[in-house]
């Protein structure tokens, strides 16, 4: 459907993310992956959705003036939003542990932003999902980043692996948003541009 509208454009996505990638697929969209190694750092003053909409709009920015008039890029970023802080994607079994801990029993947010950028303009649309985890035993967490290596993951979990099928009892809003896009919302906007 979408996929004949698109006909005369270039679909680019400039993400590494096989969970991204899949989506584009999944979506029956024909794409090109681009990538460009982008430092994510953003002012300490954003908090929650300002930080993903930086985000997403500084690796689009990446690709300024090398856009031609048919392409259309597509670039996102996502974080777990708890406790008044961004948590990003964990460094090290430590953290990765300290950050599953913290989200034990408790609901947090998730974050993700996406921008089209064309060779005349740009736009961002973001998505919100709340996600509750249930009591979490050390035993489960550790298991969980030992066998699952989460250090790719904003938050250390991937609600579509066993962590998730097994911790998450609640989840209010995009289930793919959690997995880092809103396909829903993406699809939606896609079909607006042509």
């Amino acid at each position: 459907m979408l996929k004949e509208k698109l006909k005369k454009y270039t679909l680019i996505l400039a993400s590494g993310s096989p969970r991204r990638q899949q989506f584009f697929k999944d979506l029956d969209l024909d794409f090109e992956i681009r990538l460009k190694e982008i430092e994510e750092i953003y002012p300490p003053e954003l908090k929650a959705v300002e930080i993903t909409d930086y985000l997403a709009v500084l690796k689009a920015n990446a690709f300024e003036g090398e856009l031609n008039p048919n392409e259309i890029l597509v670039t996102s970023d996502t974080i777990v939003w708890h406790q008044n802080r961004a948590l990003g994607k964990p460094k090290n079994a430590q953290e990765a542990f300290e950050m599953i801990k913290s989200m034990s029993n408790a609901t947090h947010e998730v974050f993700t932003s996406v921008c089209f950028k064309t060779n005349a303009a740009s736009t961002v649309i973001n998505d919100v999902t709340k996600v509750t985890f249930k009591d979490l035993s050390d035993e489960a967490i550790l298991f969980y980043i030992e066998n699952y290596k989460p250090y790719d993951k904003a938050g250390a979990y991937g609600i579509q692996e066993w962590f998730g099928f097994m911790a998450v009892t609640k989840v209010e809003g995009s289930y793919t948003n959690v997995m880092g896009l809103p396909t829903a919302k993406v699809y939606e906007y896609l079909s607006t541009l042509v």
